[in-house]
Formats: structure tokens, C-alpha cells, sequence
């Protein structure tokens, strides 16, 4: 197994730096675009299998575009962080447990602002169970 100079992503990793590079674009991209935007020389082929798995997972959506397609992200960096944690927390036996910990592992700005959103809820936020 040769390592060809590289570190190795951790799992998933590759598919958040594709997410990211998404995000930060303004604008849907096409593959070679996103390849160019990761920079670190990965092959087309794999820029592609990437952004087909995040679409099959309905991470992202894509519109034609002549004989390629444009990716963008399905959701904002918000809905998305929030929907990972939420299945994080279905995956434990003790997400009460889970929760104290995080709670107590925020900063004091970041606790104060979960009070405010428990006490009021913001309006553009969809209520749980909803889909994004």
C-alpha cells in the first residue's frame, strides 16, 4: 500500500472538505470546479464519486448544465450540523446524558444563546422531525 506522499483523510473527511468548498462557493459547481477548489490534486474520478454519494444521500442537488451537472449544498452548514447531531443523538442509549455533557462543555456565550432559544424559539427554525 503506498501512501504516494499523502496523509490518509479520516472517513468522511473528503466529503466535508467537498461540502465545505460547496459552501464557500456562491454558486452551484460544476466537478472540475470543485476539484480545482479542493486543490490538493485529487483525480477527477474521485471528485465525481464523491459528489454522486453526497447527491445519493441527499446532501446535495444538481442541475444539468449541458453534458455535466452543477452541485450546490440541500441544506445550510446550520441544518445540516443540526441533522448530524440529531442522529447523533438517536444512535446513544442515553441522549439526556449526552446532552448534560454537551451543555456543559459550551462556552458562556454559546450556553446563554441555547437559553434564549429554549425560552424563544426563532421563527425560521423548523420544528423537530421536520425535513429540511
Amino acid at each position: 500500500m503506498g501512501s504516494e506522499g499523502r496523509s490518509r483523510r479520516r472517513p468522511g473527511q473528503l466529503e466535508a472538505e467537498v461540502l465545505s468548498a460547496l459552501w464557500a462557493a456562491d454558486r452551484p459547481l460544476a466537478p472540475g470546479e470543485v476539484q480545482a477548489a479542493l486543490g490538493d490534486g485529487l483525480a477527477y474520478t474521485t471528485v465525481m464519486t464523491i459528489l454522486n454519494r453526497l447527491h445519493a444521500k441527499g446532501e446535495l442537488t444538481r442541475t444539468a448544465d449541458g453534458r455535466t451537472f452543477l452541485y450546490q449544498p440541500a441544506l445550510s452548514t446550520a441544518e445540516f450540523t443540526a441533522r448530524r447531531m440529531r442522529g447523533l443523538l438517536e444512535q446513544v442509549d442515553d441522549p439526556v446524558g449526552v446532552l448534560a455533557r454537551f451543555v456543559g462543555s459550551l462556552k458562556p456565550g454559546e450556553e446563554q444563546a441555547l437559553r434564549d432559544l429554549l425560552n424563544h424559539p426563532r421563527q425560521d427554525v423548523d420544528g423537530p422531525g421536520a425535513e429540511g
